[in-house]
């Protein structure tokens, strides 16, 4: 009997970089490509929603939210679930796999309500099938920071209503909530054959940016190794250079201790017996040292080709990998162009209008609208505009004070105003005003008196 997997984490920010792993917008290095196309949206947006980005932007509109959601406020919770390999692999080959997703969005709807599950992704194409839910921490009542302040003070002169709607994940994921969402999780997946994993567990999820940063630190671990590699073979060099030097003058201690044996033997009567053996002696044990010396050299080379062995067939494994990495990255590469490619001509074919929209954008940043201001003039809605705005065609930036700017659609055409004119005809009349208040009339000159003598 295999264990569930329930994994609950805040999102920050816009979660743009989560919204293009679980829409597949990027595909992921632990992705097969081929089976992308198994993966499937178990709930549908509404009518111009067209990621889970804006999903969590429209719930956080439509919820009814009376108090400003703070720039670092957490705006949506990142839900993974799925089970033991094995367990999953057999619920597939069931055929069962369906009717594990529609138990596990029963299972968060009732959890946390039907309209804070804004998303919901089943992806195949990974090892293990798993789901990605996203929920909007949408919650009713009163904050606990208040009742304690209620359990402090005697009385508050203004008390809000108990049921206000409020945006705290905090409520949502406290740590006795967290405990029983993977006990009540364990019992809805119990049909399954799923069982709760060991409470008080050390064993923690993996992200997928974590599962890539091992993957470097391997491949740096790998380097270093051949780094010590390297500096090993140098070593080993360095100390077969100074066996050899000592070689060399093992050698010439040898010669000339031969020598002298020679001329102790041919006087041997003079100095007597013992003195030519002790010279034999040590002549027989200069050799032997010579002989351990050329031992030691042959084992330092046959370590020496050990290591430069070792050390190509790591740099070819390295170099091997490196190009099949490379060779992966580019057909994802082209095969995400050709995707984007056809989705951006299917678009262009369907929404004609949307290059006309995307060269008046161009033309809106171009004259000097930011891009909150471009975006409200592309939904047709009129700005108030002071300050400067740049010419094209004059190569210059006239002042526009108090101005009302608005893009109107003509049978499919949309054209920049401002005040009411065409934006071009508006610069034209600017630089025609600005030369006329520069031109200097031309008086004629006085004829000189000169001076009666």
């Amino acid at each position: 009997m295999g264990f569930v997997v329930l994994h609950m984490e805040k999102a920050h920010g816009s979660d743009s970089g989560t919204t293009a792993h679980i829409e597949r917008f990027i595909i992921p290095k632990n992705a097969d490509p081929t089976r992308t196309h198994l993966n499937r949206r178990l709930i549908e947006y509404p009518d111009g929603i067209k990621d889970r980005s804006a999903a969590v932007q429209r719930r956080l509109e439509e919820a009814g939210l009376t108090r400003k959601i703070g720039s670092n406020q957490v705006r949506a919770i990142r839900i993974n679930v799925s089970g033991t390999h094995e367990d999953m692999k057999r619920i597939e080959e069931e055929g069962r796999l369906d009717e594990w997703c529609a138990d596990n969005l029963k299972y968060f709807a009732d959890t946390f309500g039907k309209e804070n599950i804004v998303a919901a992704h089943l992806h195949r194409d990974e090892e293990t099938p798993h789901i990605h839910v996203t929920l909007v921490p949408i919650v009713k009542g009163e904050r606990k920071r208040r009742k304690r302040e209620e359990q402090t003070k005697k009385k508050r002169y203004r008390k809000k209503p108990t049921d206000t709607v409020r945006l705290c994940a905090d409520d949502i994921m406290t740590r006795l909530k967290l405990k029983s969402y993977q006990d009540t999780y364990a019992e809805a997946m119990a049909k399954y054959g799923l069982q709760r994993g060991i409470d008080g567990s050390k064993a923690r999820h993996k992200s997928t940016q974590q599962y890539y940063r091992d993957i470097q630190k391997l491949a740096d671990d790998l380097k270093a190794e051949v780094v010590d590699l390297q500096q090993q073979k140098e070593t080993a060099r360095e100390e077969l250079r100074r066996a050899k030097k000592e070689i060399q003058t093992e050698k010439l201690k040898g010669a000339a201790t031969t020598a002298a044996a020679n001329i102790a033997e041919s006087v041997g009567s003079l100095f007597g017996s013992n003195k030519v053996k002790t010279l034999e002696r040590e002549n027989t044990a200069l050799h032997r040292e010579v002989a351990d010396h050329e031992e030691t050299i042959e084992a330092l080379q046959d370590r020496i080709q050990t290591m430069q062995a070792d050390h190509s067939r790591q740099m070819l494994d390295m170099q091997q990998k490196h190009i099949n990495e490379l060779v992966q990255t580019e057909t994802n590469l082209k095969r995400e162009v050709s995707r984007l490619t056809v989705l951006l001509n299917k678009t262009l074919k369907w929404f004609p209008q949307i290059k006309d929209m995307i060269n008046i954008e161009r033309l809106c940043l171009a004259v000097g609208f930011n891009k909150e201001q471009t975006a409200t003039l592309l939904t047709g809605n009129p700005i108030e505009y002071n300050g400067e705005l740049y010419s094209e065609e004059h190569k210059r930036k006239f002042m526009a004070k108090d101005v009302k700017a608005k893009v109107f659609s003509d049978n499919g055409k949309f054209i920049l105003t401002v005040d009411l004119r065409p934006i071009g005809e508006w610069f034209r009349e600017q630089f025609e005003i600005l030369r006329q208040s520069i031109r200097q009339p031309v008086l004629p000159q006085r004829k000189g008196r000169g001076m009666k003598l």
